[in-house]
């Protein structure tokens, strides 16, 4: 029972650890401080891969530079875009015009992307983060997963057993001389 309860409370702190990145990670991308970002082609392969996981900080555009990597919206196809930059000018209304290229790809992208005064920058890329991430989101994983954290929060919460006395140690009786009558 005691190895059990040490294997329950390492495997809830670990799975504590990882709640409080996630709360953590949530709450930042909900404050717009970064994008999680699934890549679902090759377009930028060798060097991002599918099924990478980027993580994407907004930037000023006016800090963009041919040769960087931003991700941006495409009216084209309704989807974030990660491609490298392959131009970069601003428009007399006061927006960009940004053109890019996937890195796999023969040709520029159709069409310009006309962005404000922020685009993404990917600033961290997790090699298969991108699959983990899309298989632990899914039902038929999370509910499980759900299931036995709130399991082995119930077997670490169990109280202990209580110790058995030990019996205390005595001295064997000596055997005793006994009269038999003849």
């Amino acid at each position: 029972m005691r190895a059990l309860r040490l294997v329950c409370n390492t495997a809830l702190w670990l799975v504590a650890t990882l709640g409080l990145v996630s709360v953590l990670v949530w709450g930042a991308t909900q404050a717009g401080w970064i994008k999680p970002l699934v890549v679902i082609s090759g377009s930028m392969e060798p060097g991002i891969m599918t099924g990478d996981l980027l993580v994407a900080r907004s930037q000023p555009t006016s800090e963009l530079r041919v040769g960087d990597v931003a991700t941006i919206h495409s009216d084209l196809t309704g989807n974030l875009v990660s491609h490298r930059v392959v131009s970069v000018e601003p428009t007399d209304d006061g927006r960009w015009a940004v053109q890019m290229k996937g890195d796999a790809n023969e040709t520029v992208d159709a069409g310009t992307y006309v962005v404000g005064d922020t685009v993404l920058r990917p600033a961290v890329q997790i090699s298969g983060g991108g699959y983990a991430l899309v298989a632990l989101t899914r039902p038929p994983v999370a509910v499980p997963l759900g299931v036995a954290l709130v399991a082995l929060l119930g077997l670490s919460l169990l109280p202990r057993s209580p110790s058995r006395p030990r019996p205390e140690s005595r001295p064997a009786p000596e055997p005793s001389l006994v009269e038999v009558a003849s």
